[in-house]
């Protein structure tokens, strides 16, 4: 289906979503079909993550390599949640590890919010809670915008040829 008007952000952050599985090396690897966005408005996502043995470090437990990769990932979708289908650059990403993130078998659930959107430089944070519900980790993660800005002429307006991500 070809994109030529605005769509909503949950669908938007979808569509995101897709062609970093699609297109990247490390998310469709890592993450794959475990990986899912539970809701998205402006400025905010919702994801989760089942985990599984390959999200696991060697006390069977989520590594926090695993964390760290959503917390990048988690801030580009925060950043599409705004309306930028190019999501930037990294240019910081911090972890806090507070609680165990979980075991094979557990969903680890993540909110990713855009603090700030500049011209130059998005910040935003991710929050990560465990099956009990704890604060599992927080992120950080800040992303140079300057050249997805100029990719976009109208907020959660799809390039020419891209899928529309699903309603669910």
């Amino acid at each position: 289906m070809m994109a030529s008007k605005q769509v909503p952000p949950l669908r938007f952050v979808r569509s995101v979503l897709k062609s970093f599985m699609a297109e990247s090396g490390l998310e469709p690897r890592l993450l794959g079909p475990q990986l899912r966005v539970a809701n998205a408005s402006i400025g905010k996502v919702d994801f989760e993550l089942d985990i599984t043995k390959d999200h696991t470090n060697r006390l069977k437990i989520i590594h926090g390599g695993t964390i760290a990769s959503m917390v990048d990932l988690g801030g580009s979708l925060a950043v599409a949640s705004m309306g930028l289908y190019a999501t930037g650059v990294s240019t910081d990403l911090n972890v806090t590890y507070l609680s165990g993130g979980g075991k094979v078998g557990d969903k680890i659930t993540a909110t990713a919010i855009c603090d700030k959107m500049g011209k130059t430089l998005a910040y935003t944070s991710v929050t990560f809670r465990n099956s009990k519900g704890e604060i599992a980790a927080r992120g950080s993660h800040t992303k140079y915008v300057t050249h997805a800005w100029k990719t976009q002429e109208t907020p959660f307006v799809l390039p020419e040829g891209i899928e529309i991500g699903e309603d669910e």
